[in-house]
């Protein structure tokens, strides 16, 4: 039997989501069994995302043209689409920004208004993502399938909402255990 194709990817977060799917601790084990990580920022250094995913958790919001571009190709080529965590299901704490309005005034205020040395706007196309005017939740820029709050989602949540999908089955999303957020 073909394992599940299985990745995670990491936009504009702070990987406590990632951190948290590590604390599955054993299940990991199990987990391994059952799937091949075809893509993920933990433990693996693959570039490009593949084709023919069936399983990827995305956290983080949509900040930047690299985080867009990669949400694109992840939709495209994913079956199950799941926002993971706070920041990809809202834009949360990267999205703090937005209250300045667009990129322009953020960029200013860190690079030139707070700069001690050298004031300057960072500009190496290729190098330096070029941020979006707004950060964006997940669903604003694909579809996603499932939603996966917490601020990060707790690693028996993660597991109560993989364990179905392994199986199969859909996972139960109700319940203060299953959805909430912070």
């Amino acid at each position: 039997m073909d394992k599940i194709r299985f990745a995670t990817v990491w936009l504009a977060g702070c990987s406590g989501c990632h951190m948290s799917f590590l604390d599955l601790d054993e299940w990991l084990i199990d987990l391994a069994q059952q799937v091949e990580v075809v893509y993920s920022p933990v433990g693996s250094d693959i570039k490009d995302y593949p084709e023919q995913v069936d399983i990827c958790l995305v956290e983080g919001g949509v900040a930047n043209e690299d985080n867009l571009d990669l949400i694109l190709q992840v939709r495209q080529r994913t079956q199950l689409l799941i926002s993971f965590g706070d920041c990809a299901v809202t834009a949360n704490v990267p999205a703090m920004r937005n209250m300045l309005g667009s990129a322009e005034p953020v960029l200013k205020r860190g690079y030139l208004e707070l700069a001690n040395y050298t004031p300057q706007l960072p500009h190496a196309p290729g190098i330096v993502p070029e941020l979006l005017e707004q950060v964006l939740p997940v669903h604003q820029v694909v579809p996603v399938d499932l939603y996966l709050p917490g601020c990060p989602p707790p690693a028996d949540r993660i597991r109560a909402t993989l364990e179905p999908i392994l199986r199969g089955e859909q996972p139960l999303m109700v319940g203060r255990e299953m959805i909430q957020f912070g």
